[in-house]
């Protein structure tokens, strides 16, 4: 099976419209803020891992295309046509965790949760959202809006 999304899920390095690396606050008592990270990961190497699974190497860059990152991606096969998806993004900060469901016939993402991280994004929970730029899906938006 060969995943041909890549993102980051979503996962690396984060970034924030402007393009500054974001690291959220972590103030003591206080109420966690809404946090937004946007990148565009670009896939390097897929390989499969099974009759079902398989694994991939993202490399995340900004709006200008500066590298500002790396997501790691295991999928698993769990129908004939979807795949879950478990993201590590490697960002600023720590690594944040993810997942999310790949449609293989369509190429359709949905369903994109952060599940976790750690360091600054310890407790993390929010939305993972993908959409495809090219049409060898291997270039994708990521947005993730996220507390904790």
């Amino acid at each position: 099976m060969k995943l041909r999304a890549s993102i980051a899920a979503v996962g690396a390095a984060a970034l924030i419209g402007s393009g500054a690396l974001a690291v959220p606050a972590l103030a003591s008592g206080a109420k966690p803020a809404t946090h937004t990270i946007t990148f565009i990961s670009v896939q390097k190497q897929s390989i499969g891992l099974g009759k079902m699974s398989g694994g991939q190497q993202d490399t995340d860059v900004n709006a200008k295309g500066k590298a500002v990152g790396f997501d790691m991606l295991y999928f698993q096969g769990t129908a004939a046509s979807t795949a879950t998806v478990y993201a590590t993004i490697d960002a600023a900060g720590g690594f944040l965790y993810g997942t999310f469901v790949y449609h293989t016939k369509t190429g359709a993402i949905n369903g994109g949760k952060v599940t976790g991280g750690t360091h600054a994004y310890s407790g993390a929970t929010g939305t993972i959202t993908l959409k495809n730029l090219n049409k060898a899906d291997t270039r994708t938006a990521v947005t993730i809006v996220y507390k904790g």
